[in-house]
């Protein structure tokens, strides 16, 4: 059997990590372990509950304040232990976070093999969004096998010289809307619970990144309450990250708009659910530029770039910036030009059919044949 160990941190990699394990476990030739290193909490234990995944290993680094200092230091200190303790044949991380590139520099060191899920997105500028690209380019420069979601992702790697056991599977996140996505769900949240969607169209928001902090998120505020003033009939729906950076900036500005309901953070489902429901999502997250088009919803990418340009080309997308009055008319266009809509929700979704975890599992056993062949 090969021992692969799985490692993560943070919401959004165990929204698309979790499917995997699950298909990892399906498999005898594969020993399946899981290593949480806690760099979110509450949010990350949500995630994993909902999938059923029993963890082998916590780290349990999160602290109050803390920095991508320590959170580098607590993770690489701790997983030392693990890799002694554990042996994996194979440290499996997940895109572009402070865990996935520290795990895969601790499994380097201890000269363990690294997969990399979800590899060769870029926007070649290294601080945006930050540290993000660089967690992604280092972790490419170590890792020995790469999950490219698409074909795009795979040239990425190729012009850095990156060439060997490159395989486009598509993306995790789609297989996990089998899990989630469900007829007749009932919400979790209490605010959700309450809201009458009857005749309304919903607009999902979600704007919290490092760069966005400030004005950026000030114009996107400003432009959020415009909306909901010029269609009355519509219900925007914003889940306000914890930062309190965020949410100074966001309850100031969008607090007591009857048509706006700030929540706090929701679980997976409620995230899901919602915005298979909604008329629009309006994000500067990665991951819902490639979930919303698997639900058919078009998204204005609240961000100057995105490393996502597969679904920019497919049309699924639409990179809108953050001034106040391109996000609004972005927003405005799809309200009232149904053919634009229509040209969005009509595309096909570039992240693929909801089988790359087995496609992940089916070629982490080929690689271990055939190091076994060269043996």
């Amino acid at each position: 059997m090969i021992k692969v160990l799985s490692v993560f941190g943070t919401r959004p990699e165990a929204i698309k990590m979790c499917p995997l394990v699950l298909e990892l476990e399906k498999h005898s030739q594969i020993k399946s372990l899981v290593c949480l290193t806690g760099q979110h909490r509450e949010m990350l234990d949500q995630v994993i509950d909902i999938f059923g995944v029993k963890p082998d290993y916590d780290l349990n680094i999160m602290r109050p304040k803390q920095t991508l200092t320590t959170i580098t230091t607590s993770v690489l200190e701790k997983m030392e232990g693990v890799l002694d303790e554990c042996k994996p044949d194979l440290v499996l991380v997940h895109g572009d976070t402070s865990t996935s590139f520290v795990v895969a520099l601790a499994a380097f060191y201890k000269q363990i093999p690294v997969g990399h899920v979800e590899a060769g997105l870029r926007t070649y500028d290294k601080y945006s969004p930050f540290p993000e690209e660089m967690n992604r380019c280092l972790t490419g420069r170590i890792a020995e096998l790469h999950f490219a979601p698409t074909e795009n992702n795979k040239k990425n790697l190729e012009m850095e010289k990156i060439t060997n056991n490159i395989f486009v599977t598509g993306n995790t996140v789609i297989d996990a809307f089998k899990t989630t996505v469900k007829e007749n769900y009932q919400f979790h949240n209490e605010e959700l619970k309450k809201i009458n969607f009857e005749g309304k169209k919903c607009v999902l928001v979600t704007a919290h990144r490092r760069e966005n902090l400030g004005v950026p998120l000030e114009n996107i505020c400003h432009a959020i309450k415009k909306i909901a003033q010029q269609y009355i009939d519509a219900i925007i729906i914003y889940p306000v990250h914890l930062n309190p950076l965020v949410r100074e900036t966001v309850f100031s500005i969008l607090d007591n708009v009857d048509n706006i309901k700030l929540i706090d953070p929701i679980d997976v489902e409620d995230m899901h659910n919602i915005m298979s429901r909604s008329f629009l999502v309006m994000t500067d997250s990665g991951g819902l530029q490639e979930e919303a088009p698997s639900c058919g919803v078009p998204v204005l990418v609240l961000r100057t770039e995105t490393e996502r340009p597969e679904a920019v080309e497919a049309g699924t997308v639409k990179v809108v910036g953050v001034k106040e009055e391109d996000i609004f008319y972005n927003a405005q266009l799809l309200f009232e030009n149904e053919d634009k809509y229509n040209e969005m929700t009509k595309s096909t979704n570039p992240y693929g059919d909801g089988h790359a975890s087995e496609r992940i599992a089916d070629k982490i056993i080929g690689w271990r044949k055939s190091r076994e062949r060269a043996d």
